[in-house]
């Protein structure tokens, strides 16, 4: 089958349309206000990224004059401008949904944004006395002339461009400043209130009303508020440095200041002004976004945080212990009883930090080795492994410095592991180390065994009570070589060899994975039952599309879950009529991997660290990992990818022209919304609910009106 174009959606507008359903939640009235206010502050968070390293690159090919296509046949100007005009839309609709919607809805359940210009006098004086305190001495003015040049201001940070004459002058000229506003400042600055109101004063607001100060002997004209997106990749050439750690050091430097790739303004900021700041910072009007509501409304989740309003969010759901581990106070014995399944944040990560911990104290355990890629500093990751080097253990600790955005904090975290006695590895050259992995070895009696954890997720407390992922514990003795094999791969120096049961990227997962693609083709052009459900973060591969492509015109019936990214085309005649792609956006951010080959009735299922991107095959270490007990698979089958393809609440799916639409309606009470089942269902008795045997796709679902969770 040839690679045509029109097969492919770009991948830069997949991502903006996964943007999009984010924004819909925003804008979906039946979710809790300060839920909604979250997903429109992570709209502009997800756009940031986009900007510092998508557009970024995109614009790097324009500037080398490249005229190489991409999948889907579109040049870089191309995809350029298809991102500038999508990326207008959604950030109109943004900020209507904040003028009509976010703000108004605020204001009637009392959170209040006052304005400078209209305080009472105690209202006043308390923001003088602010500013003079906390604000005044942290501001620096920068005046712009031939001997002051445009300063080299921070990625994202806030700025005023401020225009202004002397008054001492007999014929003033304009002339024009800039005054950045410090980070370390709250960009939401609260009201001291006694009868429990909720006001607050935008920073740069308040900073806006006290400007003159600033400026003495001047008239002010204006001032407008402005922010820069900068380059944010890291650009390191492993094999031409000595110290990886102190280059990725240094390019953290350079990040804070890299090439200017989008330009925010106030609706106010006249435009000559504009035309000025897009000339000193080397843009064009189409780098240009006047934004008609606050700039970086990230800051505003702040009103979501403490314990006001609970009717304004969801409820609380504290994830109870797996049932596999509940009558366990010896994780280890669990583990040997049988393989445990974790489904996190519905079944707790504690049980992850319990199984560190214990092998941090237990005399009988040897060694540690584990993988890190985010862990958020958790010190209690952090403290078992430096408590196990005190205990006499060897711990050997692979810490990936390049998790993007996560840098300063891997190193800082990194260093304490080394100065604890922790040998820390930082991989493989060429390589970012992405796999999720821990290996405990342990002496019980007179032999050795070894404790595998292996995952989808990141070894970070925090994002396990925010992301859906799941994770394996087993003591399997070919699981303990292969995981054994994968350290040694990592810290020492020796060729991949093929294992027996992990799936290692780059060494031979993408075969492997278009082997068991091609497995299912094959079964269905012999009749035998051929299906694939496969869920992920983001599906770019050319290869494993074409495959699946080819799969389905064999028959083969695929069901894709892909939360962000998906460049393939379902439902095309004679092409991927029998593929279908759905996207959940919900509390919870989608982030398991989780693959299921039904393999002529002899189902396997898998796990693991990686999307199906070019880069999770070729340009990282990745793990995927088969399940191996019987009633585990039935689990996966039935519940983690079952209960979610059945959800036609929170679900969109994807059209052949690349939109993603609303399931069709259903009768009242066949609503299903998996991630609120997936919570009743955790909070029930696990043991009664799950069906262990017995036919599949019967496994009991929880309807939104038996959920406590349904408004």
């Amino acid at each position: 089958m040839s690679a045509k174009t029109e097969n492919y959606l770009n991948r830069e507008l997949s991502w903006l349309e996964f943007n999009q359903r984010v924004l819909d939640e925003a804008l979906d009235a039946r979710n809790p206000l300060l839920e909604r206010l979250k997903f429109f502050c992570i709209v502009s968070s997800n756009l940031d990224e986009f900007f510092e390293v998508r557009v970024a690159g995109i614009k790097q090919q324009i500037e080398s004059e490249s005229v190489k296509r991409s999948v889907d046949g579109l040049t870089a100007t191309e995809t350029f401008r298809a991102v500038q005009k999508r990326v207008r839309r959604m950030v109109r609709q943004q900020y209507d949904c904040w003028r009509d919607e976010l703000e108004p809805s605020l204001r009637r359940r009392g959170f209040r944004f006052l304005n400078p210009a209209r305080l009472d006098a105690a209202d006043a004086r308390w923001v003088e006395k602010f500013f003079l305190r906390e604000v005044e001495p942290v501001l620096t003015p920068l005046a712009l002339d031939p001997s002051h040049p445009f300063p080299q201001l921070l990625n994202k940070s806030l700025n005023f461009i401020v225009s202004l004459t002397r008054a001492d002058e007999k014929n003033p000229q304009a002339r024009l400043a800039v005054v950045q506003v410090p980070r370390i400042l709250p960009r939401l600055v609260p009201f001291p209130r006694k009868d429990g109101r909720k006001d607050f004063i935008f920073l740069g607001h308040l900073v806006g009303a006290y400007l003159h100060r600033l400026f003495p002997g001047t008239n002010l004209h204006g001032s407008w508020l402005f922010r820069v997106t900068r380059n944010s990749e890291l650009y390191i050439d492993e094999e031409e440095v000595a110290n990886l750690l102190s280059a990725v050091e240094n390019e953290l430097q350079r990040r804070r200041r890299g090439d200017a790739v989008r330009l925010e303004v106030e609706t106010a900021c006249p435009p000559k002004v504009r035309a000025n700041l897009l000339k000193q910072l080397r843009l064009t009007e189409d780098d240009l976004y006047v934004i008609d509501g606050p700039l970086n409304p990230v800051r505003l989740v702040s009103l979501a945080e403490g314990d006001h309003s609970p009717e304004l969010r969801y409820p609380p759901f504290i994830a109870p212990v797996s049932p596999a581990l509940r009558a366990h106070l010896d994780i280890f014995k669990a583990i040997r009883e049988r393989d445990v399944l974790l489904h996190h944040p519905y079944e707790s990560f504690e049980s992850v930090v319990a199984f560190l911990q214990q092998a941090a104290r237990d005399p009988d355990v040897l060694a540690i080795k584990q993988t890190l890629y985010r862990t958020g500093g958790d010190n209690r990751i952090i403290g078992s492994l430096m408590d196990a080097v005190k205990n006499g253990k060897q711990v050997a600790v692979v810490v990936e410095l390049r998790a993007r955005f996560d840098e300063a904090n891997n190193i800082q975290w990194a260093r304490q592991l080394e100065e604890a006695g922790v040998q820390v590895v930082y991989g493989l050259v060429g390589y970012k180390i992405h796999t999720k992995a821990t290996l405990v070895v342990r002496r019980e009696g007179t032999h050795i065994r070894r404790y595998v954890h292996l995952g989808t997720g990141n070894y970070n407390a925090s994002t396990a009570r925010l992301y859906t992922d799941a994770s394996l514990l087993t003591c399997h003795p070919e699981f303990g070589e292969d995981v054994t094999s994968l350290f040694n791969l990592l810290t020492g120096i020796c060729q991949f060899q093929p294992l027996k049961r992990l799936l290692v990227a780059p060494f031979d997962l993408h075969p492997r994975l278009l082997a068991l693609i091609e497995r299912e083709e094959e079964h269905a052009r012999a009749g035998s039952p051929a299906r694939i459900i496969a869920k992920m973060n983001s599906l770019v591969d050319p290869a494993i599309i074409r495959a699946l492509y080819r799969a389905s015109q064999a028959g083969v019936k695929i069901d894709l879950i892909v939360r962000g990214i998906c460049c393939l085309r379902p439902g095309v005649p004679k092409l991927s009529v029998n593929i279908t792609v759905r996207s959940v956006v919900d509390r919870f951010l989608e982030h398991s991997r989780i693959f299921h080959f039904e393999n002529g009735c002899q189902p396997e299922a898998y796990m693991g660290s990686a999307d199906w991107m070019p880069r999770n095959f070729f340009r990282r270490i990745e793990t995927v990992f088969p399940i191996l007990d019987g009633i585990l698979r039935e689990r996966i089958y039935s519940e983690l990818l079952g209960v979610t393809l059945a959800d036609n609440q929170r679900a969109r799916i994807l059209s052949p022209d690349g939109e993603y639409r609303l399931p069709p309606p259903v009768k009242l009470g066949r609503e299903r919304r998996s991630q609120f089942q997936f919570i009743g269902l955790a909070n029930d008795d696990f043991q009664r609910r799950r069906i262990l045997g017995g036919k599949r796709n019967k496994y009991p679902v929880v309807t939104l009106a038996a959920s406590p969770f349904v408004r």
